[in-house]
């Protein structure tokens, strides 16, 4: 335990935390926690956010305006920290130095830097629940601050991109069951792309949806893609529900536009995965390190907008279904990812998007950091993006147990 300091004082500590953080500015973040790390006897604290692509970790700037400079996520101990959600201590400083993760659920949100003159279990213990308060705080105020959505922003995003942010939910969650985490690019200037996944009761629900298009309008479509798809859900609507009700709301108020999507259910207990494929690459399994080869390939149906049901040419397309094995992913991409070309007008190809997936899942690294790691390759390979590249990737582990 730290000198002078009484381990009975972490929850006062924290609660008082806590209360001051209600009428804290979203500025002021920064040296709350900080104050609140020196209460706990530490010898200070600083927040790092990652940036929106996930290059780099930016530091949250104190009140007094001064701040330490960006650090890279690869190559870094901070970096290092974040990619595997994992504390990590640095000894060849004059304090000790400790980074801890900072995570909404299971979404990587940041590290925590801690400088303490030494450490042990009780010091760690303490740490660890700043770290952890911390977190949530963050994500509180980034509920309603410009402040700390242009702080993990590293240039200006167009208004198409902005639209699309706007309805989309974090890229990572899951539970002990179930995890689903996704990636999409150009960050900042995507057009069309979009994806959705949110825990019910009994089911994980996926969505992955690509609008014709890049512009202002394509970012519509999408955000009424999932507009539909939530609205439909949230009231009690089956999987087969969704596609009529995004399809009308395409014709009503973005006629003359097409939409292909992913709508798939994915039950935490059983492992039945159940989906409905319009006009979109069919989702890719992958068992045991390598692809099975057609296994949720099934017959084509049209893209959304043309007019499903009942007075329309086209029916409303099937839910397919398929019993997963423990350890399966699910990977679901729109075709901007394999065909990203390389300035030589090589395309990325599906082999490639294959073969860096399984090869992230040999080495054990979970699909938020696959998929960070696949989106660079992505990047490296076409230099700059000319259309929008989305990947999710939900895995069934039923029997993992929490970390």
């Amino acid at each position: 335990m730290v000198e002078g300091v009484d381990d009975s004082v972490l929850g006062p500590v924290l609660a008082r935390l806590l209360e001051r953080s209600h009428d804290t500015a979203p500025g002021e973040l920064a040296a709350l926690i900080d104050h609140g790390a020196r209460d706990l006897g530490l010898a200070g604290a600083a927040v790092y956010l990652a940036d929106l692509q996930q290059t780099h970790l930016i530091p949250l700037a104190p009140s007094d305006g001064g701040a330490d400079a960006a650090l890279a996520v690869d190559g870094t101990l901070a970096g290092w920290c974040y990619r595997t959600r994992s504390q990590r201590l640095a000894t060849d400083t004059p304090h000790l130095v400790l980074w801890l993760p900072l995570v909404d659920g299971i979404e990587r949100i940041g590290v925590l830097r801690l400088t303490a003159p030494s450490l042990d279990p009780n010091t760690l213990e303490r740490a660890r629940a700043l770290a952890s308060l911390t977190a949530l705080l963050v994500v509180s105020k980034t509920l309603y601050s410009d402040t700390l959505l242009t702080t993990v922003r590293t240039r200006p995003m167009t208004l198409q991109a902005e639209l699309a942010w706007a309805f989309m939910p974090p890229r990572t969650l899951g539970t002990t069951a179930v995890t689903s985490s996704a990636v999409l690019e150009p960050a900042y200037e995507i057009g069309g792309d979009a994806f959705d996944h949110a825990l019910g009761e009994r089911k994980l629900h996926l969505a992955v949806v690509d609008a014709m298009g890049h512009d202002t309008a394509s970012g519509l479509c999408a955000a009424l893609a999932l507009a539909g798809c939530r609205s439909t859900r949230r009231t009690d609507g089956t999987l087969a529900d969704i596609a009529p009700v995004v399809d009308q709301a395409l014709r009503c108020w973005v006629p003359d536009r097409l939409l292909t999507a992913v709508f798939a259910d994915l039950d935490p207990v059983t492992g039945e995965l159940a989906w409905v494929n319009c006009g979109h690459p069919p989702p890719l399994l992958i068992r045991r390190q390598r692809v099975v080869a057609g296994a949720l390939a099934r017959h084509p149906n049209l893209p959304l907008g043309l007019g499903l049901g009942p007075g329309h040419p086209n029916s409303a397309p099937p839910v397919e279904r398929f019993q997963l094995e423990p350890g399966d992913r699910i990977l679901i991409h729109t075709d901007g990812v394999t065909e990203a070309r390389s300035p030589a007008g090589g395309f990325f190809g599906e082999d490639r998007l294959v073969d860096t997936v399984v090869r992230a899942t040999a080495a054990g690294e979970p699909a938020p950091e696959a998929l960070r790691r696949l989106s660079r390759d992505i990047l490296d390979h076409s230099g700059h993006l000319t259309d929008d590249a989305t990947i999710l990737l939900a895995e069934w582990h039923p029997l993992r147990t929490p970390d």
